[in-house]
């Protein structure tokens, strides 16, 4: 299905996404084309017998996803779609669900959807198939993953809904996204951020490296805090690390006792190992023996870290 060049987690969201969506929407190159939307053409089905033909569906009938975790469309690249079903047509369906009083809901192709509104179409091929709840949000979420164009934010609130409301655990959904399960406990606790500082990240002024720093402090208000200096005085993630240490620390440097020097190569492995895990590191080393200390303030910091370490059975 998919190339080996894509690698495991392409060919694990590939398969994702047909576990998900029925034979008959799973189209090829050549398998099947539907004509552009305006020109009443009928669809060429499989030859093979196998597909099955897509209505055509009057765009005032069908309705928005409401799990679409995609809340920010790209107008240009929105544009762009449009300027190529105008030129090209439509190259492959919409998909669809049922719902109440003759209605439909996108499951899949949303962006198709929105190009075709642009253009001005009163209708839209699409494939109708029933589908749960649950599987109009991994749709949605498999196929944002496979255009790799959510936003860190975006694909927290997706996966949190996964949780919350199908009471998904991590492996679950690692296993039908094919994400890293850490990567989806990563992103699941961008959910405990404060309000203020989700936005940042959602807009892309502040990376998944500052958010995971930012993470280490328990208190949402010391999180709000420490957010806004780094966006007013553009600090880097190794100075935000340092900036929530102080805050750790009371902002006050320990004087009670002399410290003894640390050795610029433990102290870089501090740092490394701390931007991995999100977790405050400490390395105690004694001429080349010593311990590691990792310091965690609940439980989803220790399955963050469980996951860091490899799969927990």
């Amino acid at each position: 299905m998919a190339e080996k060049s894509g690698g495991q987690v392409r060919r694990a969201l590939g398969k994702g996404l047909e576990s998900l969506l029925p034979a008959s929407s799973r189209t090829t190159q050549g398998t099947v084309k539907a004509e552009n939307v305006a020109s009443g053409e009928a669809v060429q089905n499989d030859p093979s017998g196998e597909g099955v033909p897509f209505r055509k569906i009057p765009l005032a009938l069908i309705d928005r996803n409401p799990y679409q975790t995609r809340k920010h469309v790209d107008e240009e690249a929105l544009g762009e779609l449009a300027k190529s079903i105008a030129q090209h047509g439509l190259m492959q369906p919409i998909n669809v669900r049922p719902i109440a009083d003759g209605r439909y809901q996108i499951v899949g192709g949303e962006r198709r959807f929105l190009a075709a509104q642009q253009l001005g179409h009163d209708s839209i091929f699409a494939h109708v198939e029933a589908a749960s709840d649950e599987n109009a949000l991994l749709s949605t979420i498999i196929e944002n993953l496979q255009r790799e164009d959510l936003n860190p934010m975006e694909q927290a609130r997706g996966f949190g809904r996964l949780v919350t409301e199908f009471q998904y655990i991590h492996d679950e959904i690692s296993r039908k996204t094919g994400k890293n399960r850490s990567t989806v406990t990563n992103y699941t606790r961008l959910l405990h951020l404060p309000e203020e500082v989700q936005v940042a990240v959602e807009d892309g002024r502040l990376s998944m490296g500052h958010a995971k720093v930012l993470l280490t402090l328990k208190d949402p208000e010391a999180m709000a805090l420490v957010a806004f200096k780094v966006l007013t005085q553009e600090l880097s993630v190794r100075k935000t690390e340092e900036l929530v240490n102080l805050v750790q620390h009371g902002g006050q440097k320990k004087v009670e006792k002399p410290v003894a020097p640390v050795d610029p190569n433990v102290r870089e492995a501090e740092e490394q190992l701390q931007r991995a895990l999100g977790l405050k590191v400490t390395i105690e080393d004694h001429k080349g023996k010593g311990k590691v200390i990792i310091q965690y303030g609940d439980l989803d910091d220790f399955e963050t870290l469980m996951n860091s370490f490899g799969k927990r059975e």
